[in-house]
């Protein structure tokens, strides 16, 4: 057996690494967080102005910054590796509510009921899987893009990139989440009642989840640029040059 004390050690992580180590575990925890909150619907009147949509909004958008940061810092390939983590630890977190949906359960008044259980990690499944179907290919989708407008400009004008790729990706992925979630997932997995969504309406649930989405990607920019100052001003991190950027 071999002498634990002239074992080599491990190379402590460099700062680069520790970020990058963080900004997955963010990313990742607001995807399934967002997929799982996002059975509630909230209702919001400002100024004369009405917003309804998934509560799934307060952490959902996150991601697509983070996808940018790394994006900017680590380049596309750590982006990609960043999206498909976070959408492995999606399907994890759906795969367990589901066997833990499926457990037989304890019958003791300080018990949960079985039917509130299935009422909030059951009546939303086919908006799970839509969900991620949609964050898979918007995410991807956001991170060529992102690339692409970084090289064509030369990495300058951040916002560009930044809203420019959000924005796109966006549209892509509240299409995907539409069609899926209310016409293709509820022919798949027909429910007495419940009729697959006409395609105009999907085009209008579709244009109101876009319509957010875009405000946010508008009102999220300045905190690019302040996670940008961040990184450089107290981690020593460099943005990749665009002349190293492919695609």
């Amino acid at each position: 057996m071999e002498d634990p004390s002239h074992a080599p050690h491990a190379a402590p992580f460099t700062t680069s690494q520790k970020v990058y180590l963080w900004l997955a575990a963010i990313a990742s925890t607001c995807l399934v967080v967002a997929d799982i909150v996002g059975v509630k619907l909230f209702h919001i009147t400002l100024y004369g102005f009405t917003v309804e949509h998934t509560t799934g909004m307060l952490t959902f958008p996150v991601t697509f910054i983070l996808t940018d940061v790394l994006n900017e810092f680590y380049g596309k390939k750590a982006a990609r590796r960043v999206v498909f983590l976070s959408l492995a630890m999606a399907v994890l977190a759906f795969i367990v509510m589901n066997i833990a949906q499926a457990m037989p359960r304890l019958d003791a008044p300080y018990n949960v009921s079985q039917e509130s259980f299935d009422q909030i990690f059951g009546s939303a499944k086919i908006m799970y899987i839509a969900s991620l179907t949609a964050y898979l290919v918007g995410s991807l989708a956001d991170i060529a893009m992102f690339a692409r407008i970084k090289r064509l400009t030369g990495g300058r004008f951040v916002w560009l990139r930044a809203t420019g790729s959000t924005v796109i990706s966006q549209f892509i992925d509240s299409f995907i989440v539409s069609f899926v979630a209310f016409s293709l997932g509820r022919r798949l997995f027909p429910s007495p009642g419940v009729e697959p969504a006409p395609f105009d309406d999907i085009l209008k649930i579709a244009a109101t989840g876009y319509t957010l989405k875009f405000v946010l990607a508008i009102l999220t920019t300045p905190l690019i640029y302040l996670i940008k100052w961040a990184l450089t001003r107290y981690f020593g991190l460099r943005p990749i040059a665009p002349e190293k950027v492919i695609g």
